[in-house]
Order: C-alpha cells, then structure tokens, then sequence
C-alpha cells in the first residue's frame, strides 16, 4: 500500500474505527448528548471544543488539498459555534463526519511524490508531516474526550 492510501487508512480508522487502539471519534461521542457536550469538567476543554478542535485541521486542510490557501490559524481552533439544540449538535457531528470522509478521499488520490513537499508553505512543514500530525492530534484529543465523557458519566 502507497504511503497516501495508508495515511488515508489511518485518518479513517481514527475517526470510524477499525484500529488497533479500538477507539475512534465517531463511536465515542454518537452517544454524548449536547448536555455532555457542553458539560465543563474542572478546568478542562469541553467535548464539544475538543470535537471541533480536532476536525478544524482536517476542514482548514482540505482547502489545501481541493487548491486553495491554508486560511486556518491555531489561535481560532477553538473557537467552536454556538450549539443550542440536540438536531444542532447531531447536525455538527453529520457535518464532520461527512467532511472527513471527503477529506481522506482527497488524500487517497493524493501521488506520493507530494508528501515531501511543502504545504503552503515551508513554515508549515511538508504534507507528510501535517497529515501525519493531523492522525496524531485527533488520538490525542480523542482520549481526552473518553476521559471528560468518563468523568461526566460518572459525576
């Protein structure tokens, strides 16, 4: 397998499942309700800021990979919408969803040629690196969803 399908293979099993850490986004919030979602744990970031943090690289990338300019700045990736109802939230969630699988098609079709060269920009490192990173940033902030939805189940 080319290294594209594979990291292709990884974003999708990290957000459907199917890896061998047995976790993945999409089966661990489709039971959070929007109360979860919003519920402050300590001083932690909520499972709705962290949901959005995670897929605000896979959107803000994607406009990469469909031709246009990485517009995407860390100091806006939590800045979440304002969710007020159950249809909002499950509508968000139909959203990333369908985004991320728009997003690892885009990757599949990717040559490998591209993955050592820069995206955007040299300051940004190479498409290996972002798409590599951007599997690792969604498991990090994945186990911390599983721990806040723990801690909220269990208060």
């Amino acid at each position: 397998m080319n290294t594209t399908k594979q990291l292709a293979l990884h974003l999708n099993q990290v957000y459907f499942g199917g890896n061998w850490t047995a976790s993945n986004l999409k089966d661990t919030i489709k039971d959070v309700t929007l109360e979860m979602a919003v519920k402050r744990v300590n001083n932690l970031n909520t499972i709705l800021a962290l949901t959005y943090h995670i897929h605000y690289y896979i959107s803000g990338t994607m406009d990469v990979l469909k031709g246009g300019d990485l517009t995407i700045r860390d100091k806006f990736s939590f800045e979440h919408p304002t969710i007020q109802s159950e249809t909002e939230w499950k509508d968000f969630q139909t959203t990333i969803w369908s985004e991320a699988k728009e997003f690892i098609t885009l990757i599949e079709k990717l040559d490998n040629t591209i993955l050592e060269t820069f995206l955007e920009e040299e300051k940004y490192g190479t498409y290996y690196r972002n798409l590599a990173g951007i599997i690792e940033h969604t498991h990090y902030h994945l186990g911390q969803i599983v721990i806040i939805k723990k801690m909220i189940l269990k208060s």
